[in-house]
């Protein structure tokens, strides 16, 4: 099943989407009011069941007449797992995999729906893009011995990053991620949630691509990361404890501006898309003023 947030007429909502008939047909409550019991019947093999059990108000609505919010609501967190693909390190920044996972927080403030415009930071001249899958935890606390039980499904992200601010950092300090990865209204996410139950079980093979105007400059498949999603969890976990609805963006592979030299630039039209999920289409907006 697909979950989407969504906003129409000033009211903000979780929805079951129909791709065949481009609806979302409203559910009752938050995150957190029914997330534990779809992921339950979910780990039970009972996903069907789990959908009946959401409670549906009014009708369907037609898709295109409601804006996609990213698919986390803002009490949760939004956690960036790095490093996470090696062709990725060592072509676009001449590094070798590190020995264990990198791990860092992004702002709320940064995330954008699947049809937002990408805002241009002031402070950048080299916005760049970064296509990834993105975890949902949908059950908490994470059993360790079996993370992927805690995973409601996946979303596509976008984690767009401003690289000369991120080598900006003090030196003897370190890369600046705060300001290159939390700029105000850059990183897309969605379009909607889809379930574990829809993949194969295990941490999930798919391809990911992403093209600027058509021009394809990632294409990739999550088969390649370093760490699985159940082990990007279980790092994170003993670190700082999942609450239910937090995200996980989980890597990016190869092709991004900072190793190509093709930055964005405004009124680019930038398709980020995931096998089995779907696409965001968002366009970089003319620069922001200071």
């Amino acid at each position: 099943m697909r979950l989407a947030r969504c906003k129409s007429n000033q009211t903000v909502f979780w929805g079951l989407v129909d791709v065949e008939a481009n609806t979302v047909q409203p559910i009752v409550g938050s995150f957190s009011d029914w997330s534990a019991q779809l992921i339950s019947a979910i780990n039970a093999g009972e996903a069907e069941r789990g959908e009946a059990a959401l409670v549906r108000q009014g009708g369907p609505i037609f898709l295109s007449e409601v804006q996609l919010l990213p698919p986390v609501e803002p009490v949760n967190r939004v956690v960036v797992a790095g490093a996470n693909y090696a062709k990725h390190l060592a072509e676009d920044f001449g590094l070798s995999a590190p020995p264990q996972p990198v791990a860092f927080l992004k702002a709320y403030g940064a995330l954008i729906g699947a049809r937002d415009d990408i805002r241009f930071p002031p402070l950048t001249e080299e916005l760049d893009h970064e296509v990834e899958l993105v975890v949902s935890v949908g059950l908490t606390p994470i059993d360790l011995d079996n993370p992927l039980r805690s995973v409601l499904g996946y979303t596509v992200g976008n984690d767009v990053s401003a690289r000369d601010l991120q080598r900006s950092g003090p030196k003897g300090i370190g890369m600046d991620l705060f300001a290159a990865k939390s700029q105000d209204r850059t990183t897309g996410v969605g379009p909607w949630i889809v379930t574990r139950d829809e993949f194969e079980e295990g941490s999930p093979e798919l391809s990911l691509k992403l093209s600027v105007d058509g021009d394809l400059r990632q294409d990739g498949t999550t088969a390649d990361m370093t760490w699985d999603v159940g082990q990007l969890i279980s790092f994170v976990e003993q670190r700082s404890s999942f609450s239910a609805g937090d995200i996980l963006f989980t890597g990016s592979p190869d092709g991004v501006g900072q190793g190509t030299g093709k930055f964005l630039n405004p009124g680019e039209l930038v398709e980020a898309s995931i096998e089995g999920i779907g696409k965001l289409a968002n366009t970089v907006a003319e620069k922001a003023n200071a």
